[in-house]
């Protein structure tokens, strides 16, 4: 019957024991990508909020065009100043509900913009996990290899985790610095879109 030394047993205990981790780490990645139905609701709510803002800026647009109507009309009438501005009135009411309208429509994108983030970061977050379950396996390979007294396959696998390290570092960073990209991009149309509320109901008044 073969005898190990409590340390190489202790060792390589650690080291199974790790290689469970991965699974664990994986199956949190997979979880944490969202459900066929969480996807379907996002895409409808993004059709829904896009169909807010096109019949908002519709409603606009109908409205300048009765307004131009409205004001060459008055000039046919007796009291072309008082016409005018009753035509004036029913512009901007117009134009304020469909203001509502439209904001209610780019109020709902952006909640749902919000979601994706946080589903994204959960996702990156899980992925992170994983590759550190998977870096923390090989660190208790090398272990169990040193106590073996393998010192060749310890440094290949020394090796190994130099680059597992580099590699996880490099995607770390790479994947910060998209969720930068995707929250200035994000940030930036959000700011066109109000400033372009702003001068269309400058342009209103």
């Amino acid at each position: 019957m073969e005898h190990r030394s409590p340390s190489l047993a202790a060792a390589l205990i650690l080291a199974a024991g790790c290689l469970l981790a991965p699974a664990a780490a994986w199956a949190q990645a997979e979880a944490a990508k969202p459900a066929p139905e969480q996807e379907a609701d996002w895409s409808r709510r993004l059709e829904e909020a896009k169909a807010l803002q096109d019949k908002g800026a519709a409603q606009k647009k109908e409205a300048k065009e009765a307004f131009e109507a409205r004001k060459t009309a008055c000039f046919k009438k007796f009291r072309v100043n008082a016409c005018q501005q009753d035509a004036r009135q029913k512009y901007l009411q117009t134009v304020n509900d469909a203001n509502h309208v439209e904001n209610d429509g780019k109020n709902l994108e952006r909640e749902v913009k919000k979601e994706q983030l946080a589903a994204r970061d959960a996702r990156r977050q899980a992925r992170e996990a994983q590759r550190a379950s998977e870096l923390q396996a090989r660190e208790a390979e090398i272990r169990a290899g040193q106590e073996n007294g393998d010192s060749a396959r310890s440094a290949r696998l020394a090796d190994k985790e130099e680059q597992a390290k580099a590699g996880v570092e490099r995607h770390a960073a790479a994947e910060e610095r998209l969720r930068k990209k995707q929250e200035q991009h994000e940030k930036k149309v959000a700011e066109k879109m109000e400033k372009a509320r702003r001068r269309e109901a400058e342009a209103g008044r």
